[in-house]
């Protein structure tokens, strides 16, 4: 025989459908708690099918981000087979499916059972779940970097219709002295109201590594440009 369980993985759970050989399917679908507590169990359903079939079982699953990480864990520390899958091809797989009338997640698990049967896979190594797992972290440093900048832009196109003139005080816009500054004189109406003393004095507060002279002049600094901001 050559078992097989397929997962459809989910956040915190999967659904499984187990295979003892091609078109046999064993019992009914079940749940996966992603805990400790349900991989234990997991672990007693695979020692159950290993018996039943003479052979342990593979398994076959979606790759999905980083859902899959724990079982996947589980199953490198317990010396199993298993084999991630492009979730274009388990797609394919799952419109293929012949069942009807059944929970979708179950149908997904069936589906990928039948694609183990139908393609030649090789074992998945440790190596290509780092990879995943690599490449996971990639895409969503981008997408974090792409909601920076366009923070940093929105912000921006704020600023040059409330204080345009405040660019030019401090060398870095964004350092956290200057963000900190802006923050307790978001306007120029603001930062002329509180007086050099006081913004003097606040600068100090932000950043006490610097002398009391760049604060004095990074004050200064400020008042002009609120002197000069077009915008009231």
């Amino acid at each position: 025989m050559n078992p097989v369980i397929g997962l459809d993985i989910a956040k915190g759970e999967s659904q499984g459908q187990a295979f003892l050989d091609k078109g046999k399917p064993y019992d009914k679908s079940f749940s996966v708690s992603h805990t400790r507590e349900g991989l234990v169990a997991f672990h007693s359903f695979l020692k159950v099918i290993e018996e039943e079939a003479g052979q342990r079982p593979t398994i076959i699953l979606e790759s999905t981000g980083h859902y899959h990480l724990p079982v996947t864990r589980f199953l490198e520390d317990n010396q199993y087979l298993f084999i991630v899958v492009n979730p274009i091809l388990s797609y394919q797989a799952k419109k293929l499916s012949s069942l009807r009338k059944v929970k979708t997640d179950a149908v997904d698990a069936y589906a990928l059972c039948e694609l183990f049967y139908k393609e030649d896979f090789d074992q998945h190594k440790s190596r290509g779940v780092h990879l995943l797992n690599l490449r996971n972290l990639t895409r969503q440093h981008d997408a974090i970097t792409g909601l920076y900048i366009q923070i940093k832009l929105q912000f921006q196109a704020i600023l040059d219709q409330v204080f345009p003139e405040y660019k030019g005080v401090f060398g870095d816009l964004y350092s956290a002295v200057s963000l900190k500054t802006l923050l307790a004189f978001p306007t120029s109406d603001v930062v002329l109201q509180a007086g050099e003393v006081m913004v003097t004095e606040k600068i100090m507060s932000l950043c006490i590594r610097r002398s009391d002279r760049w604060a004095a002049d990074k004050a200064k600094s400020l008042l002009a440009a609120a002197d000069r901001n077009p915008f009231r």
